[in-house]
């Protein structure tokens, strides 16, 4: 349960920094950075809980791969400098 809360704060986050980022480009890139991780940890908690079938994607930031791993979170360095630059509100 803790681990899906977390998905979802960090969904919740991702598109708070998409509402708030200064261009269009920046606020784009977040809501497809946020959807890429979130749609990945949907797909894969519906795959444990037997609602679809399996498909082979990996839970995001768990997975056994290395390049997966260091592709999200070159993704989460993206999305944190795009929080960095955004207004503040």
């Amino acid at each position: 349960m803790v681990v899906i809360i977390l998905f979802a704060i960090l969904i919740w986050r991702g598109l708070l920094i998409a509402i708030r980022a200064k261009d269009m480009f920046g606020s784009l890139v977040a809501v497809g950075i946020t959807s890429l991780v979130g749609l990945q940890a949907i797909m894969n908690i519906a795959v444990v809980t037997s609602s679809m079938p399996n498909t082979g994607i990996p839970l995001p930031f768990f997975s056994y791969g290395v390049t997966a791993l260091l592709i999200l979170l070159c993704s989460m360095g993206i999305l944190l400098n795009i929080s960095r630059t955004a207004e503040k509100v």
